[in-house]
Formats: structure tokens, C-alpha cells, sequence
């Protein structure tokens, strides 16, 4: 069967372990089998129970314990170590015959994006992947930091290489005006016009040029709300939009 990959990416308390845990719920209502992966060996209180989870190989304690690191260095060390279990991670997911592969990866939004590990664990696991980046939202309702991360995401883009779909995470705690200045923010010219001068504006015309600037999808991990809207994004990308009977059969 083949098996897509879906990444779950964003800055750390951008909300990607309640948003993965929240759409596997969703997916489990469907009836939609699918394999839930844990790539933060840091992780605490997890709203989810992973079926393949990386602190059964080690976690940040372990790091500091056995490298006499401290919690910084640890979680460097761990982003690094996740591809040296790569193949034992692969070979668990391999005996789920499931169709999706739900990865929550490390807080620390660089640890994954910016290291060598995460193109060993991309490469390793198919290019059959696509990555779920989360726009934070009390970031994203002011227009520089909609553009930082864009731009964040563009980088990340850029280094995976791999389909990303932009969310809104945590809509809930935005008011409907605020939901809907950032949703303008969509037409570049709706944003320039909002930025100040020097180098925002330079930053916001290589992502504009480059075809960069995303209206993110809103969702909301505590209101279930959204999670269709990711799995019909996930369908255009790798099925075209077909419909569910023939994408699972």
C-alpha cells in the first residue's frame, strides 16, 4: 500500500502535537487507518499515543546523561541522532499497512529543518511526504510577523523539498476581525500596504516574487475544526482530488 507522509512543522508552541493528535482523531472518526510517529524525544504529556515513538530509543535525559550535555545541547544532539535510528524507525512503520503517517517532529523547528537528519529521515522513509507548517497565530496577526513566517516557511521549502500546506494553527484564539485582516494578508498587495519600510519590505518582495506568500488554512487542534480542510489539501496534492473509495482502494 502506499503510504504518505505528513510532517507536521512550525515554531515551538505553534501547537503541532495537539494539531497531529487532533487530526488523527478526525482520521479515526473517518475510519481512515493510519500510524502515528513521534520524532521529539523531548516530548512530555503527548495528547496522542504514538505507535512509533523515538524516546523508545532514547530521550533528552539519556542525551545528557550519557554525552554530559545540557538541555540545549541534548536536543542537538538528539535532531542528529534521529537519522542513526532512521532504519528501526522505518521498519516499525512498515508493519502498519496504512495508507497516511501521521510525524510530529521536534519542537525546535530548526533542529529539524536546518540538519542533515531531517533529508536521511526523508529520503529513508519516500518522497511520498508532504509537511503541515503552522503559521502561529499570535505571530502571524501582525503583518512583519506574517511575513517572518512565510519566510520561514519558504526556508523550509527550500531545504525538504517537499509539498507544504500552511495553517493557521489555534484559530480559536483569534477574534473574527483578526481572522480575517490575516486571510487578506493572502493578496500581496493587502499586506504591502500594511508593512513598514526597509528591510520588511525588501524581505516581502523576494517571497512575493518568488510566488511564496500563502493564505493558511485555519484550524483549530481544540475545536476539531479544519482537519478536512488538511486531508482535502493532502488529496490535491497526490490524488488530484479524487474521491475517497478510489484513493483507499
Amino acid at each position: 500500500m502506499r503510504k504518505i507522509n505528513i510532517y507536521f512543522l512550525g515554531t515551538a508552541g505553534s501547537g503541532k502535537t495537539h494539531l497531529l493528535g487532533a487530526f488523527s482523531e478526525w482520521l479515526d472518526f473517518q475510519k481512515i487507518d493510519h500510524v502515528t510517529v513521534n520524532l521529539d524525544p523531548g516530548s512530555e504529556d503527548m495528547p496522542y499515543s504514538p505507535n512509533v515513538d523515538i524516546r523508545d530509543y532514547f530521550t533528552l535525559d539519556d542525551i545528557m546523561l550519557k554525552y554530559g550535555v545540557g538541555p540545549n545541547g541534548a536536543q542537538i544532539l538528539g535532531a542528529d541522532l534521529l537519522g542513526a535510528e532512521i532504519d528501526e524507525i522505518k521498519e516499525e512503520i512498515d508493519y502498519y499497512d496504512v495508507p497516511y503517517v501521521l510525524i510530529d517532529t521536534p519542537g525546535q523547528m530548526e533542529l529539524f529543518t536546518l540538519r542533515r537528519s531531517s533529508e536521511i529521515i526523508i529520503n529513508a522513509l519516500g518522497k511520498d511526504s508532504v509537511a503541515v507548517f503552522l503559521f502561529d497565530p499570535v505571530i502571524s496577526k501582525v503583518p512583519d510577523g506574517f511575513v517572518s513566517v512565510n519566510f520561514l516557511m519558504a526556508s523550509s521549502i527550500f531545504r525538504l523539498k517537499i509539498p507544504h500546506i500552511p495553517v493557521l494553527s489555534k484559530c480559536d484564539l483569534l477574534g473574527d476581525r483578526e481572522l480575517e485582516k490575516i486571510r487578506s494578508w493572502s493578496d500581496p498587495d493587502s499586506l504591502y500596504s500594511e508593512l513598514g519600510t526597509g528591510v520588511e519590505r525588501e524581505i516581502f518582495y523576494v517571497i512575493k516574487d518568488s510566488g511564496l506568500i500563502h493564505n493558511p488554512v485555519p484550524v483549530s487542534a481544540k475545536e476539531g475544526f479544519g482537519m478536512e480542510d488538511i486531508y482535502d489539501k493532502i488529496q490535491e496534492i497526490y490524488y488530484g482530488g479524487e474521491d475517497m473509495d478510489r484513493i483507499l482502494y
